[in-house]
């Protein structure tokens, strides 16, 4: 209960701030500072018991008693009523007893509870407790002063009041986290029967293909043709020549021998076929072949088992599905999952993010339409229905989802308008803004306009979403350079940057300072993440190549890996009368799956799948997802368990949204 108190203040806070109810807002911050119940929180409740006891407040230890017994023991039935005497007797000695190294406060306490206490037989010998030389050492009294006592009662207490709090009646806006919970756990476990049903989808595809061959005539039966070519004549056999059937020219009725007869004389003559003579077929003979044979479904081939290095090696993956989302009218920037992998968002050049969903239908939640042109996008880790969208004048906006409002709008730099990245720390009180200065057009130009220039001024700053004001400047070494990509590792504890002076730098965010920086890339430096481990940051950057680098040895790589440009940038779309639209890359680059073992790139005609290996191995394509006619400009992966789903999306502003189910070894 303490835990859905605390999230619903919480939860009040922001819906105040969002209507501008300051005042009201200050009032709850006091109240809650003296708050009595202590948000429910019974360890709190037995700590105010134990400072008043300390402090040897009597009159504040009754006032609190009091107001406890008037706020939940009244409201009992009368069958508890003699356990909530009890627990009060055993305050006032737990008080007494830390009273009797005091004396003065010891004669205090009878004489203030005289007239109450007297009539209560339970407290008739303790009136003599002042005049004790020793009571710790008293029979009647000695029991009080053991820690066991001490320990036996405020457990009981503490277990009293959880128990009190748990089974009172509570406000629905209580019931929130409850919800939540409900929610989480019916669509995990929706999710698990989706996995179910796809994986008896493919068993019941694969069963299906084997029935389908199994009715199949046999091999030898329909390429009898072939066959025949390369049986010696009956000349070289030194026998009669053989014929499956004879035509009597009189009656012109084929006169058939029986089955058995042709299966005996075809195993006999391919006893007797030289050995060199089954050598003879040609590779234009074998591919023929293979082509009549019966095709098989996409699931069939792509569990199908390869040989590498002479061993069988199955498929990582199976694509189980894609489905296209086709609502953006112009070139993509940027596609990104939400973290619960529910809500995709997504921003055209044209300024224009849709939110939408894919489980179980693909459905359009919100559409946001800016005046000023956006840049970048990023979800908050908490909530995750807020949405941050960076500016080309110099705002960052957040934006709620499900509301679907601005609620507010921050402006970073007026020097340095353009945000180019963001990154929302995974605590969700804060997030990291790139901004740089103005530059030419950068996002869809046409080829004969892209040219190189010397990187632009930026900087990097850290905003907190709560106060919703920038904490702190990172300092940019040589000097101020405009970010291109952040990431943050799992608890953001470190961050990485790639910046288009090809430099990484790696930020210590418990001391918001830089850790360290090595030059990565010739070129700008377009995409960068954690690994798994997180021992490592890849990199991919303008000069083509995806490295990996050891992030306890600076600038040390561990791996390298040539990409071509349609997996780089800048991307290129040919279009009417020779004319060609190119765009540089600003979205996610690649994305790695759950277990950090497979790597999605872009391509020309769709998302291609690798598999990372050493560096001296390269880079090991297990599966082209395929599906565009446009060059993909970026990618994401949001792994659940065993079904994963991949985002490629292109310059023709088509989103494809495959479902993979892995395959476990």
């Amino acid at each position: 209960m303490a835990s859905a108190v605390e999230r619903t203040d919480d939860l009040v806070r922001e819906y105040l701030i969002y209507r501008g109810f300051t005042s009201t807002l200050k009032h709850l911050d006091s109240e809650i500072k003296s708050d009595k119940d202590k948000g429910f929180r019974v360890d709190k409740i037995i700590d105010q018991l134990q400072q008043l006891i300390q402090s040897y407040d009597l009159t504040g230890l009754k006032e609190y008693w009091a107001y406890l017994d008037r706020r939940l023991f009244s409201r009992l039935e009368d069958v508890y009523r003699p356990t909530v005497n009890k627990l009060r007797t055993s305050l006032y000695r737990f008080y007494v007893i830390h009273t009797v190294q005091n004396s003065e406060k010891t004669q205090e306490f009878f004489q203030k509870q005289a007239l109450e206490l007297q009539t209560q037989p339970e407290w008739r010998d303790w009136f003599a407790l002042p005049f004790i030389p020793a009571p710790e050492q008293n029979p009647s009294f000695s029991p009080y002063f053991s820690r066991q006592w001490a320990d036996t009662f405020l457990v009981s207490l503490h277990n009293f009041l959880s128990v009190l709090f748990q089974s009172s009646p509570q406000p629905v806006l209580l019931s929130f986290d409850n919800e939540v919970q409900r929610i989480k756990t019916v669509q995990e476990e929706n999710e698990e029967l989706r996995q179910l049903l796809f994986a008896l989808q493919v068993e019941w595809r694969q069963k299906k293909d084997e029935e389908m061959v199994h009715h199949k005539l046999p091999p030898y039966v329909q390429h009898m043709d072939r066959l025949a070519k390369d049986l010696p004549s009956a000349k070289d056999l030194k026998m009669p020549s053989v014929s499956t059937a004879t035509v009597d020219l009189a009656t012109g009725h084929s006169l058939k021998r029986r089955p058995h007869d042709h299966e005996k004389e075809r195993k006999e003559l391919l006893s007797k076929l030289p050995q060199q003579s089954l050598e003879k077929k040609t590779d234009s003979d074998l591919d023929a072949q293979t082509e009549a044979l019966p095709d098989q479904t996409d699931s069939t081939n792509q569990m199908r088992v390869c040989e590498v290095g002479g061993a069988a090696v199955e498929q990582p993956f199976i694509k189980l599905s894609q489905e296209e989302y086709g609502e953006h009218h112009s070139s993509i920037m940027h596609c990104r999952v939400d973290c619960s992998g529910r809500r995709v968002a997504s921003l055209d050049v044209d300024g224009v993010v849709k939110v939408w969903a894919f489980n179980p239908i693909m459905q359009t939640k919100a559409t946001i339409m800016s005046k000023s042109p956006l840049l970048s996008l990023e979800w908050a880790a908490k909530p995750d229905r807020l949405l941050l969208l960076g500016s080309g004048v110099g705002t960052v906006k957040l934006y709620d989802t499900d509301a679907k409002k601005n609620l507010y709008e921050m402006t970073i730099d007026d020097v340095h308008p353009r945000i180019l990245s963001l990154a929302c720390s995974p605590s969700g009180t804060s997030f990291v803004c790139s901004a740089a200065a103005q530059a030419a057009p950068t996002g869809v130009v046409t080829e004969g306009d892209a040219r190189v220039s010397a990187p632009v001024s930026g900087q990097l700053l850290l905003w907190d979403t709560k106060t919703v004001k920038q904490q702190l400047q990172f300092a940019l070494e040589p000097g101020p350079v405009a970010i291109n990509c952040t990431a943050f590792n799992h608890n953001g504890n470190l961050l990485v940057t790639g910046a288009a002076d090809g430099m990484i730098r790696l930020f210590d965010m418990q001391r918001y300072e830089s850790a360290l920086s090595w030059k990565a890339h010739d070129g700008e430096v377009y995409s960068v993440e954690f690994s798994y481990d997180e021992n490592t940051v890849f990199s991919i950057g303008e000069d083509g190549k995806f490295v990996q680098w050891n992030i306890h040895r600076c600038g040390v790589k561990q791996s390298e890996y040539s990409l071509s440009q349609d997996a780089v940038g800048p991307f290129v779309l040919s279009g009417y009368s020779g004319y060609k639209q190119v765009q540089v890359p600003r979205g996610r680059l690649f994305a790695f799956d759950s277990e950090g073992q497979h790597v999605l790139t872009c391509s020309s005609s769709g998302g291609v799948i690798y598999r990372l290996n050493k560096a001296d191995a390269g880079l090991e394509s297990v599966l082209s997802l395929g599906g565009h006619k446009a060059p993909v400009v970026t990618v994401d992966w949001c792994s659940a368990m065993d079904c994963g789903t991949c985002l490629t999306a292109s310059m023709d502003g088509k989103i494809k949204l495959s479902t993979l189910l892995a395959q476990k070894p």
